[in-house]
């Protein structure tokens, strides 16, 4: 039998599903020990508080009955059944009850109602508004009559009792119980915030803590982060040596070409140009998000910044209006940040002829858009193109400029850092290509 359709109904969470681990058996047993208590125990307890009951009602409509009128019956019943403690009135007609009285949570009357109802004769209607005395309407050959006597002689005395208990304590249990749960499950929601901060390219301290499994998943997390952070560094330190490296001859490749004649000069020139550039592309991707360190800042106006700077080294680049209802800060890398939308703008302003740039915040997201009038990607083709030394040469014209194929990738690795996505398709509004930075807050 498949059991698929339950995980609709089952929570997430592993709290959720803890807690209902820990609660379900309890509400099991609970009803079990009490329906077995009331239908087992208590109501065969009160069939027999009831049938003692009963004899002494049946020797009390004899007496009755050998009374010589209504009016006489209360005194023979206290002179010849005293001892029994029950007494007798007369009542008029119009004063039996239209049926039983008892409380809604009363489950003793109901059975003491149905068992006087099935074995005493000329039974009316019991009335049980009072918790401390019983009163039996019975028809008899002197009248109706109103036969009353001590409710503890048909019903164990505070019945309810059992039922308060056992629900008092089953919470009190389980509020215990949960306590100790979410002491227990701290630790494993503490990891996962920490694991989901080092996503976001924030370094949290964390020390591993709580049950030995727990302890050991957390030692676990940081041995790989610590092997991940040595390898970014090494990764860092390699490129960042190479580019170094390779300064030099470039330097002398320069001096080398300002003693030739501009004509054979200039070609070469524009190699050497186009190899720093891809030097320093190198580097940037060596880099990627793990630049600087994560800050509270305003998202527009970092934006802001970013475009005005753009403006001003000649790109034709325009802030839209900010868009969402959020408000506040988000903590970002702003060098990371930086470089990712610096680099999207330069592809925008490279491929197409102008290009917007909008930023949309919410309060549970950040969208930062880059679109241009350019020839765009083709969908087949925007995965790829997020991928390192990826060039799409149908679709992007190369002749533009000297990149390598790093400018969305390394766009994708810091959005990726941040805990976002970068997401690429059509620009509605100038019909090429649109990118968007998108990070959970």
């Amino acid at each position: 039998m498949s059991f698929l359709w339950l995980k609709h109904y089952m929570p997430r969470g592993i709290y959720g599903r803890a807690a209902l681990i820990l609660l379900l058996p309890v509400v099991i047993i609970q009803l079990v020990v009490t329906v077995l208590f009331a239908q087992r125990h208590f109501e065969g307890v009160t069939h027999q508080m009831t049938d003692t009951v009963l004899r002494e009602l049946a020797l009390v409509l004899e007496v009755v009955e050998d009374a010589p009128n209504s009016a006489g019956v209360p005194a023979a019943v206290a002179a010849q059944l005293g001892a029994l403690a029950i007494d007798v009135t007369p009542v008029e007609r119009a004063d039996l009850p239209a049926g039983n009285r008892m409380r809604w949570y009363d489950y003793s009357g109901r059975v003491s109602a149905r068992r006087l109802a099935d074995h005493l004769e000329g039974f009316q209607a019991l009335d049980l508004n009072n918790s401390n005395l019983v009163r039996v309407f019975v028809q008899t050959e002197k009248g109706p009559l109103e036969i009353s006597f001590d409710r503890r002689r048909i019903s164990a005395s505070n019945p309810h009792q059992l039922f308060v208990y056992t629900i008092f304590f089953g919470f009190l249990m389980t509020f215990i119980a949960f306590v100790y749960l979410r002491n227990q499950l701290r630790p494993i929601k503490r990891l996962a915030q920490v694991a989901e901060s080092f996503g976001r390219g924030r370094h949290e301290p964390y020390s591993p803590s709580g049950a030995v499994e727990v302890r050991s998943a957390g030692n676990a997390f940081i041995d790989m982060r610590n092997r991940i952070e040595r390898h970014i560094e090494q990764r860092t330190l390699m490129l960042s040596g190479v580019s170094h490296d390779l300064r030099t001859p470039l330097t002398r490749m320069r001096l080398s070409l300002s003693m030739l004649e501009d004509d054979e000069a200039d070609p070469l020139m524009q190699d050497v140009d186009d190899m720093q550039r891809m030097l320093d592309e190198f580097l940037n991707f060596a880099k990627g998000a793990a630049e600087g360190t994560p800050e509270d800042v305003t998202p527009y106006d970092l934006v802001n910044e970013i475009v005005t700077e753009a403006q001003r080294g000649g790109r034709d680049v325009v802030l839209l209006d900010r868009d969402g209802d959020g408000t506040g800060t988000v903590k970002l890398r702003v060098v990371a940040i930086r470089r990712a939308i610096d680099n999207l703008i330069s592809n925008a302003v490279r491929y197409g002829a102008r290009a917007e740039v909008s930023v949309m915040l919410t309060d549970k997201t950040l969208r930062i858009r880059v679109e241009d009038d350019g020839p765009g990607i083709p969908e087949d083709r925007r995965a790829e193109a997020t991928r390192a030394f990826t060039r799409l040469d149908p679709s992007r014209n190369q002749d533009l400029g000297g990149g390598v194929g790093l400018g969305l990738a390394i766009a994708t690795d810091i959005a990726r850092a941040h805990g976002g996505v970068l997401r690429l398709g059509e620009s509605r509004r100038m019909g090429g290509l649109r990118a968007d930075i998108v990070i959970a807050r």
